[in-house]
């Protein structure tokens, strides 16, 4: 902060050079004058003094609110998918979500939280003499609630997070057998390091289960944006699948979108998506379960709007 200078008025001399032998004017009129410039300085002292503890107050005032109000930015976002492909596996059709995610910055730490709802029809399997086989369908619903820490590293940027995947509950009957629930609830707690490469920016994830059995999955993937001009970007990604407990790949997923930006803060975004799968095991964790068609190779289209303030 920019320090404070007050010209206070100077002391004049108080008795006149040319004035030898003091009388009892001149004493009285330079006892005056002392008492005048003593209460001067005194007051220049305190005035600096003053406004020194302003100056620090109002720098104090101004870190603090510079903390307290940092900058949050808010998202929101809903769209349209053929299938719901999930880490390259198909695990229904007719995705419709929306989504509202908020993110910060503390201390250097970039924080983020959100919520991720969808709506999708699936189907069930029971075994048959020739294969899985497609009995009935389901309407799921699927909310999903996440938080995030990252830390830029320099060399990398690396970020811990948390998701909460729930899933409609629902009892019916095949005959005389009872069926629960096709998707199951899950937690994950993942670790993630980033960086951007200059060609593109890539990243290596690892999530390790709480509920469920993942298998350990973790994904490799790059990805880039190509501004076309002021409304156009088109961006590409890609990414491949592992399952560190059986150490097998499980998909290689590349998807190409093309925002436009029609306003100031909001966008359109058609894309489509493909995933070929690497492994032929129908059993691992991406093959689906219960659902009939999560297995195999898949091709996605689909449109997302989205704004942010």
């Amino acid at each position: 902060m920019r320090n404070i200078r007050l010209n206070g008025t100077q002391p004049a001399p108080f008795l006149a050079r040319e004035l030898l032998i003091p009388t009892c004017s001149s004493l009285f009129q330079s006892g005056t004058a002392r008492k005048q410039a003593a209460t001067e300085t005194n007051t220049k002292k305190y005035m600096q003094n003053y406004c020194k503890t302003i100056g620090a107050l109002a720098a104090a005032s101004a870190l603090v609110a510079g903390n307290a109000s940092a900058e949050v930015e808010y998202t929101l976002g809903t769209g349209y998918s053929t299938e719901y492909l999930f880490r390259g596996s198909n695990l229904g059709q007719d995705l419709v979500e929306a989504s509202a995610s908020a993110s910060t910055e503390w201390n250097g730490i970039g924080l983020s939280a959100g919520a991720w709802y969808g709506s999708y029809d699936t189907s069930l399997n029971v075994g048959g003499f020739a294969g899985p086989i497609a009995i009935s369908e389901y309407d799921v619903d699927e909310l999903d609630l996440f938080v995030e820490a990252s830390k830029d590293l320099g060399f990398v940027t690396a970020a811990v997070g948390y998701i909460y995947y729930m899933n409609e509950n629902f009892f019916d009957s095949i005959g005389l057998f009872p069926v629960g629930s096709i998707v199951e609830d899950a937690q994950e707690i993942y670790v993630k390091v980033s960086r951007d490469l200059g060609f593109a920016n890539a990243y290596l994830a690892y999530y390790w289960d709480i509920e469920t059995d993942n298998d350990g999955y973790s994904e490799l993937g790059l990805s880039r944006g190509f501004e076309l001009n002021q409304c156009l970007t088109l961006n590409l990604g890609t990414n491949i699948g592992y399952l560190v407990e059986q150490g097998i790949d499980t998909s290689w997923t590349t998807k190409a979108s093309l925002d436009w930006g029609f306003a100031e803060h909001a966008k359109l975004s058609p894309f489509v998506a493909l995933a070929v799968q690497l492994s032929d095991d129908g059993g691992n964790y991406t093959s689906g379960g219960l659902t009939s068609e999560a297995f195999g190779n898949e091709l996605v289209a689909g449109c997302m709007l989205s704004t942010s303030f």
